[in-house]
């Protein structure tokens, strides 16, 4: 089993290359309503779906403010120093961090996505 988040955003082209950047990820897809981003190694990691390019049910209220109330986009990177580099070239609002998380022996950033998602970045487990 591999988990395959979808998120929905308003704007799936700009939300799709702002995680290119953050997370050096690439498209697999593409498009105005739809995309997938994918690993170096062609795995997906994420789903991007436009609020309202089809009539999904369960997708979720675009009218409301809050965005994926209680859950976390949570990215395991290999590269925490380069995140750390990217995200500040991208003059991304940090939430929180970078911090150690002594539990988990990794550091780990919080950040806020261009639609009030949170993101984690974090380093490997016991990197520490």
């Amino acid at each position: 089993m591999q988990p395959q988040p979808l998120i929905a955003v308003v704007d799936v082209p700009a939300s799709s290359l702002w995680y290119q950047q953050l997370l050096g990820c690439k498209s697999a897809h593409g498009g105005a309503e739809y995309e997938q981003l994918v690993n170096s190694s062609g795995q997906m990691i994420l789903q991007l779906h436009a609020w309202d390019a089809h009539s999904h049910r369960y997708l979720g209220d675009s009218s409301l403010d809050s965005r994926g109330n209680g859950v976390l986009l949570w990215f395991e990177v290999n590269d925490f120093a380069a995140a750390l580099v990217r995200i500040a070239a991208l003059q991304i609002r940090v939430l929180q961090g970078p911090l150690v998380n002594p539990n988990a022996q990794h550091r780990e950033v919080w950040l806020r996505d261009p639609d009030g998602y949170t993101v984690v970045l974090a380093g490997q487990h016991g990197e520490l």
